[in-house]
């Protein structure tokens, strides 16, 4: 198995992956255009703000993470070039620390806001706290959606490079070089 094609086909799926955070940041902010100009009831009007807010944060997101996933696949050849053997080391506690990482915020703690959310909706009657409450679910659902496939690839691509690095150590072990 290929050490540089499995991490860059790994970071192109993240690339894909993460223009979703910018399409759903656009319709937010199209969402937050159309209450502006065609919102005729206060609850409508409420939308504004919240859904303008979500489009921005989702927008700067998935830009900076777009940024970050396209920097890393150009990185990820000098990098093995270097020292596949460091490279390996590098990724697969890279790729832990993310897996710990989804396991508390993405799967812990933005269901955690939801819940909050959601008893927000049931507790006060105020249209601008509606609106805030049902865009912060909306907006976390996208996060959790896109967040969920990325979890699931981060982990495929977690026991690949363990693959790789028990097949290393076992061509390097000195029982195979007699």
């Amino acid at each position: 198995m290929d050490l540089l094609k499995l991490a860059t086909d790994w970071a192109k799926a993240e690339v894909f992956s993460t223009k979703f955070f910018i399409l759903f940041a656009f319709a937010f902010l199209i969402a937050s255009i159309g209450f502006w100009q065609l919102g005729k009831t206060e609850i409508a009007r409420a939308y504004i703000m919240p859904t303008l807010v979500a489009g921005i944060l989702l927008l700067i997101i998935g830009s900076g993470l777009l940024y970050t996933n396209i920097q890393r696949v150009s990185q990820f050849e000098k990098e093995y070039h270097a020292n596949a053997e460091t490279f390996l080391d590098s990724e697969i506690s890279r790729s832990e620390a993310t897996l710990k990482e989804y396991r508390t915020i993405v799967f812990k703690v933005i269901p955690i806001i939801i819940i909050v959310a959601a008893l927000l909706i049931i507790f006060l009657s105020t249209p601008t706290w509606r609106a805030i409450s049902i865009t912060t679910i909306a907006m976390l659902i996208v996060i959790l959606l896109v967040d969920g496939t990325a979890h699931s690839r981060i982990e495929a691509y977690y026991k690949k490079l363990k693959l790789v690095e028990v097949n290393t150590a076992n061509i390097n072990s000195p029982a195979v070089k007699n």
